[in-house]
């Protein structure tokens, strides 16, 4: 683990007003962070490319903005209110709880070593009331997932939008989710936002659309700047596909807290539209007006996280020089930090700099600074 580069990245985002620590003069709150001018200009851009490359360059993808509260028969549906857990053990000694897939030793504290509580599953999903009353009859949910949303409305879209397969609905948003071990800065955070594409294909399509989907999307990081080598592409095993999943593959990215996902894109099969259909009683499926034929969509799921982005552009544009040029000294003097990111992406386009105090080349150069403006 590189922690010196997180330790100078953290640095780094605070100085120059990219992200804080969330009510930092309280003492912070653990795993949320706020963006700073140029970490809301970064985000803004990098969210702006997606939108751009998903749904404004195709005309076969459509937008959407579902609200974050939900029916709670929607998770109920989804599977989220009884799947939706991780197993927490508990240091009888420390009292510390773990996420116990995250430990290498299942009966040993890794802070203190004492011994651990049998393991208790631990809903992820973030519980609050609609309206004046707490009672059963109130519960709703913090959306754990965009995707969803996007599910619901599959019929509203068919229908405005006059889609015909393959089409996709896409949306960015905010998802919760209260996980027992969140960290490496913003990388896993409770609350965090996705970009998230849901698309539709004839079932006999599905595994070529999967593939299809698998190299736009890293693709789109390679275009973006992210060098070859920090970014490869990982295939789930059998064994790790969640239960409705026909494949999934995951663009890790090489952090520097070692390889993690930056991206999953999955083949969800007809799961979802299938369990609301039944749950609703709301038919969810696809006409085919030349051939009548009636049948449930296969979903292709490219699923991708703003902050997990956002943290891998900055790593990978991160680099130190010394005289104009790269350094690998372990000297720290002299040096300065550049972030070479991509033009697309980076805060600031352009700086027009007078070389001198003189009134008439300020203005002038207020003038152009004004024209550029637009």
């Amino acid at each position: 683990m590189n922690e010196q580069l997180m330790e100078k990245i953290f640095s780094l985002s605070k100085r120059r007003g990219f992200i804080f620590q969330s009510s930092e003069i309280y003492g912070g709150l653990a795993s949320c962070y706020d963006y700073g001018p140029l970490g809301i200009e970064l985000k803004h851009n990098i969210k702006r490319a997606w939108w751009k490359k998903i749904i404004q360059e195709r005309e076969d993808v459509f937008g959407l903005d579902s609200s974050i509260l939900m029916h709670p028969k929607v998770w109920e549906a989804s599977g989220h209110l009884k799947g939706f857990s991780d197993p927490l053990v508990e240091c009888k000694s420390c009292h510390k709880r773990f996420k116990e897939d995250d430990l290498t030793d299942r009966k040993q504290c890794p802070e203190c070593k004492g011994s651990l509580t049998e393991p208790k599953n631990f809903n992820l999903m973030f519980k609050t009331f609609m309206g004046p009353v707490e009672a059963d009859s109130t519960v709703v949910y913090l959306r754990p997932e965009t995707a969803q949303g996007i599910f619901v409305n599959f019929n509203n879209i068919l229908q405005a939008g006059r889609a015909k397969i393959p089409f996709g609905i896409a949306q960015i948003g905010k998802s919760f989710r209260n996980e027992i071990t969140p960290g490496n800065f913003i990388f896993r955070t409770r609350e965090f936002e996705q970009m998230e594409l849901e698309y539709f294909v004839e079932p006999s399509e599905a595994k070529k659309w999967y593939q299809y989907w698998v190299k736009q999307r890293l693709k789109w990081y390679l275009d973006l700047g992210i060098k070859k080598t920090s970014l490869r592409l990982r295939e789930h095993k059998s064994d790790e596909l969640a239960h409705y999943a026909k494949a999934c593959s995951d663009i890790e990215y090489k952090f520097p807290f070692g390889w993690s996902e930056l991206e999953g894109i999955a083949n969800r099969g007809d799961f979802d539209l299938k369990q609301h259909s039944q749950y609703s009683g709301e038919k969810l499926f696809y006409r085919d007006d030349k051939t009548g034929k009636t049948f449930v969509p296969y979903v292709i799921e490219p699923s991708a996280g703003v902050d997990r982005s956002l943290l891998a552009f900055l790593v990978d544009a991160y680099d130190e020089v010394e005289g104009g040029r790269s350094t690998t000294t372990q000297s720290n003097k002299e040096k300065e930090v550049v972030l070479r990111l991509h033009p697309d992406l980076a805060p600031i386009k352009v700086a027009v700099l007078p070389l001198s105090r003189k009134e008439p080349l300020i203005k002038m150069a207020q003038n152009i600074y004004q024209d550029l403006k637009k």
